[in-house]
């Protein structure tokens, strides 16, 4: 019964930074700021961007695509220092150099994927490249790399080092090139496919990617550096040939059903298990 000054319509990003609360409010449009993490239900936020107010929740502010709209903006992350979101409606990356803006008619200094701030086509309107997206959904990363989850198109983008301007990147995998963005639904899976990777995660030298619709984690041991670069491991499923939701067998402890989210930290892996309705949490052990 709440309304948007206090509500959410499918939150899917969050990330705390400098102790700060960062929530994409995915299907309102905009993203979501506590100063503090919340100790008290109802704490409206304090601050809201990607709208003029805490009550409105039209996309792109309810007119054209700009530099400081969202249109289901569905990814968050703070990487080396830069605060990213994943524009996922708008087909574009949005970054904020120095950290959360403190204010939400602050412009963002890098916009990946489109050639200007008014643009949205999907991949700019032609086919797939090093510097386009579908449904770009997720960012990770760590001081030399940006990796983005561009789930329409069944790949992983990545730049090094991190991008300062519209640019290409000069990595894919998932891919066997960086123009490739075909999926393969009925034949087996490979260490080196993706079908629409919604989550992407890294942690030292440890990358996993929510493979969603081939129902399995995939681990990168050491983070890539080649294009089409294949999986070390998988979770999930029995082998990397193997696709079924829940192995096409039942629910059981290392099973998925469209893992479409997760996150890696300190050695354990949690990851929403979505179609089982689960959170499972895995830990890495040397």
């Amino acid at each position: 019964g709440r309304g948007p000054e206090r509500g959410m319509h499918l939150p899917t990003g969050i990330v705390v930074t400098d102790g700060r609360l960062v929530v994409a409010d995915a299907w309102h449009h905009r993203i979501l700021v506590w100063d503090t993490v919340p100790t008290a239900t109802d704490t409206p936020p304090d601050l809201v961007l990607g709208q003029p107010d805490a009550a409105s929740v039209r996309e792109n502010r309810g007119g054209p695509c700009g530099p400081t709209t969202f249109y289901w903006p569905f990814g968050v992350a703070v990487i080396g220092g830069r605060f990213y979101v994943a524009d996922t409606g708008n087909r574009r990356v949005l970054g904020w150099s120095g950290g959360l803006p403190s204010s939400p008619d602050r412009a963002p200094d890098l916009i990946l994927g489109q050639p200007d701030p008014t643009s949205r086509e999907d991949n700019r309107g032609g086919p797939a490249g090093p510097d386009t997206f579908r449904w770009p959904h997720d960012v990770t990363g760590d001081a030399g790399r940006l990796l983005v989850a561009d789930a329409g198109n069944h790949r992983l983008l990545g730049w090094a080092p991190h991008p300062d301007a519209d640019t290409a990147a000069d990595l894919a995998l998932g891919q066997t090139n960086l123009t490739g963005c075909g999926e393969f639904p009925y034949a087996p899976g490979r260490a080196g496919t993706l079908r629409f990777p919604y989550a992407a995660d890294c942690d030292g030298d440890l990358l996993a990617v929510a493979d969603t619709a081939d129902n399995r984690i995939l681990l990168w041991d050491g983070l890539p550096r080649d294009t089409g670069a294949p999986a070390t491991a998988v979770l999930g499923q029995p082998t990397f040939a193997d696709t079924g939701e829940n192995r096409w067998s039942s629910v059981t402890a290392d099973t998925f059903c469209w893992p479409y989210g997760l996150s890696l930290h300190a050695g354990r892996l949690a990851v929403a298990d979505s179609g089982n309705n689960r959170v499972m949490i895995w830990e890495r052990r040397p």
